[in-house]
């Protein structure tokens, strides 16, 4: 439209001015977001609040190993500039025998109040083979961000469904409820060189009292790194992750062998023991 206006204005014909007018307010208008974003990723392991999620190795023992490699992919719908949005987000997993895929489906709704971003949701977590993992939160977030400083965010998510990702066995008629764990985290993100994003965050678990009951503790997790920019969507990021507390989570990686009544060579393992992960992630 540029460049026909600018052809008949040499022509001298003036209605062509308002044209141009508008051809150069357009191309100063930023360009509305897209209502529909996605994402694949794939990364060197797949750790949720500081824990692993592939845990199922040979002959049912936990898998100890340093890389355990995930896919994941997601997909958001914002419903115009009205707050409200939904969306779903997939990954590979290994931790309930008979699943091998988690998928989250959440909506929510964004909104500004004051100098904070806020945003309040509902999240469910399923895992098709096996549900006794399925696990439902309602969540609650703010973010305050500074060009100069960078942005913090706090968010808080509050159990509502009876099972907590199988740790009180509700489903499996244990009796347990996971209802009210309650989970808090900050996090923090800067451009701290052009094209390197550092990331920073910190979460604390607070289990209901009947999955304390089972020996496990509230505990710490810790995710820090940073990402490097390629442009067009693609991105780097190598993230230092785990959690504290990690002999309340432990579980047998080898059962050692028996002589005489008397046990050699038992190991175990800890979903919270710190890992050094790599996650490439493209943006659609």
């Amino acid at each position: 439209m540029y460049r026909k206006s600018v052809q008949i204005l040499a022509l001298g014909t003036l209605a062509a001015l308002p044209m141009l007018a508008s051809a150069q307010a357009a191309a100063a208008d930023p360009a509305p977001a897209p209502n529909l974003t996605g994402n694949v990723a794939i990364t060197t392991n797949y750790k949720f609040r500081g824990q692993d999620q592939d845990m199922i190795g040979k002959n049912d023992y936990a898998k100890d190993s340093y890389v355990k490699p995930a896919i994941q992919g997601g997909i958001d719908y914002a419903f115009g500039s009205s707050g409200f949005y939904v969306g779903n987000w997939n990954s590979s997993v290994n931790w309930l025998p008979g699943n091998s895929v988690e998928m989250d489906f959440y909506g929510g709704y964004k909104f500004k109040g004051g100098p904070i971003d806020w945003d309040v949701g509902v999240l469910t977590y399923v895992y098709p083979g096996n549900t006794a993992g399925n696990t439902t939160e309602i969540y609650g977030a703010g973010t305050w961000a500074d060009e100069a400083i960078g942005a913090f965010t706090a968010k808080y998510s509050w159990t509502v469904s009876k099972d907590y990702f199988n740790y009180a066995g509700n489903k499996g008629g244990s009796g347990l409820d996971g209802t009210n764990t309650g989970y808090l985290n900050f996090a923090y993100t800067k451009e701290i060189i052009p094209k390197v994003i550092f990331k920073a965050a910190v979460g604390y678990t607070f289990f209901s009292s009947d999955i304390k009951s089972l020996g496990y503790k509230d505990y710490l997790d810790y995710n820090v790194g940073a990402a490097y920019d390629f442009g067009s969507g693609l991105t780097l990021g190598g993230y230092i992750q785990g959690g504290n507390e990690q002999s309340a989570f432990n579980v047998l990686s080898n059962p050692g062998v028996d002589i005489n009544g008397t046990t050699f060579g038992a190991t175990t393992f800890s979903p919270n023991k710190t890992r050094f992960i790599l996650t490439l992630t493209k943006t659609l």
